[in-house]
């Protein structure tokens, strides 16, 4: 599977009988996978089946679904009401023996609100059933058009990511030439101190001071830091190849490549590894910002 964004909006379209719909998808990014439905009054039977959809297709993100509808002209029938038109004759056959009045004509009565409605035909459970398996099959080719969106967009994001890849592995490369000339410099610089410490304090002994800048040299050396960044960048590119929801796993190879550049920065003895330390932590918090894109 290719690697996914979680970004993306698709629109689909229906029709059964005079009854046409319009569904929407959109989504965002998301730790999780968040689904959202907008639907019509009496749509509700159709929610479960499309959270099911979505979870067929998806693993992370916000999604919102919306699904509107419209019935065309010629569908609704008029009817009376009866029931309110014959509590409006009685009351006026109260008035009429009250008031002097001549009787009222049915267009005025007809005319009067709630007297005639516009009502649907009434559908079938059976009816009802087709139309929300037609409405799910193309909330499917929707979701289908949803999930080639976020897949293009994710193609983009991985090729940026793989640039990113290829600085890090740079820098990686740059301290690792900085660090072979690292512990020759800190030994020298080490030997100047030990012969003022030997020239102030007698006591010391050579023994001793050989010790100590033994563990500095230790200490100082970032040829482990720079390995684990080398192998963290190998794991990266295996996850990239291997697509699919891969967003969670890269997350957390960032805070391993975090960890080491932090490590090297302290343990830097000289400007120029300190520079590509502190390059080194920009880029891969570039390379974070483009995973939180990932599904």
């Amino acid at each position: 599977m290719p690697v996914a964004s979680m970004t993306g909006f698709a629109r689909g379209t229906g029709r059964d009988g005079q009854l046409t719909w319009t569904w929407e998808a959109k989504s965002v990014n998301g730790r999780g996978l968040d689904i959202r439905c907008r639907l019509p009054a009496g749509m509700d039977s159709i929610e479960p089946g499309a959270r099911r959809a979505v979870a067929e297709r998806f693993r992370r993100g916000s999604l919102v679904l919306s699904l509107q509808t419209d019935r065309a002209p010629g569908e609704s029938r008029v009817r009376v009401n009866r029931v309110a038109l014959d509590q409006l004759v009685a009351i006026l056959g109260e008035l009429r023996r009250e008031v002097d009045a001549a009787p009222p004509a049915i267009d005025g009565l007809l005319n009067i609100r709630g007297i005639v409605e516009l009502v649907d035909e009434e559908e079938s459970p059976e009816d009802q059933d087709r139309r929300a398996a037609a409405m799910l099959a193309s909330l499917d080719e929707t979701l289908d058009a949803l999930r080639a969106a976020r897949q293009e967009e994710g193609g983009r994001i991985a090729t940026v990511l793989s640039d990113q890849l290829d600085t890090i592995a740079g820098l990686a490369d740059a301290a690792a030439d900085c660090a072979t000339l690292q512990p020759a410099a800190l030994r020298r610089r080490l030997e100047e101190q030990v012969a003022e410490l030997l020239d102030a304090v007698p006591q010391l002994t050579e023994e001793r001071l050989s010790q100590e800048v033994a563990l500095l040299l230790v200490k100082a050396d970032v040829r482990e830091e720079i390995d684990r960044v080398r192998v963290h960048v190998a794991a990266a590119r295996e996850l990239l190849a291997q697509g699919g929801p891969c967003g969670r796993r890269l997350d957390f190879l960032c805070q391993e490549f975090n960890r080491e550049a932090n490590t090297l920065c302290s343990k830097a003895a000289d400007v120029e590894l300190t520079r590509i330390g502190l390059e080194l932590k920009a880029a891969i918090d570039q390379f974070r910002e483009q995973t939180q894109n990932v599904e």
